[in-house]
């Protein structure tokens, strides 16, 4: 009987169907070590990233918006919005790209994307449509089979989380490509103008696990704007 659980449990895993959250976003509610979102990616093996979300805190500490870690690092690529005002980070590898001066006020709305090219190693954030410097990172590929969490910092694969680095507010329109978007496409998500959906993490089609206190509601960006 154990066993035919275990097959059970293993053929849900295997056969879930992606979810469309269009209208829908992530509510972390409570600072936790606990709570987060395991994305389900659709590819291993990376030669560049960009990741696009939208979100909204009132947090002031430094706190993560994106996690994906691999058994080589578990730092494989990141996106954090550090403590200092304005200041946010890209790993790559375990290599800090640095930013300052960015859009970041408390209980806003951003549209936020951060880019990493394997070839020049280069990083760049993108803030509401507008770009920072870009700056010097890893090169080469992202290999190993990857753990991309919300809501939390890996600092090991699918764990070792720290409730200091954890987010506290709402994400949505979660997406990820295995290519640096170009200014005019990164322009188009933060107008959520028509885009191309990520070909690795696509918001539309989302394969995901909640674990803990996170809540699926009803996107509170626009409003009764975009019901009329």
């Amino acid at each position: 009987m154990q066993k035919l659980f275990v097959i059970s449990i293993l053929f849900a895993a295997c056969c879930a169907v992606p979810q469309d959250l269009s209208g829908k976003m992530f509510t972390f509610p409570v600072e936790t070590n606990t709570a987060h979102v395991t994305l389900l990616p659709s590819r291993v093996k990376f030669a560049s990233v960009t990741v696009c979300l939208r979100y909204l805190t009132d947090l002031t500490r430094t706190y993560t918006l994106f996690s994906m870690a691999s058994a080589g690092s578990d730092n494989h690529f990141v996106f954090i919005k550090a403590a200092n005002k304005g200041h946010f980070e890209v790993l790559a590898r375990g290599q800090a790209s640095r930013f300052k001066g960015l859009p970041d006020e408390p209980n806003t709305w951003y549209s936020s994307c951060s880019t990493w090219d394997s070839n020049s190693g280069l990083a760049q954030v993108w803030i509401n449509g507008n770009p920072s410097t870009r700056k010097a990172g890893f090169k080469g590929n992202l290999d190993g089979a990857p753990s991309i969490v919300l809501g939390q910092e890996q600092d090991a694969v699918g764990g070792g989380f720290n409730a200091q680095q954890s987010f506290v507010g709402m994400i949505t329109d979660v997406h990820m490509w295995d290519y640096v978007l170009s200014a005019c496409e990164l322009q188009q998500f933060a107008s959520d103008l028509n885009f191309t959906p990520g070909d690795v993490i696509n918001w539309r089609a989302l394969d995901f696990t909640i674990t803990g206190d996170v809540v699926v509601e009803d996107n509170q960006i626009y409003g009764c704007l975009h019901s009329q």
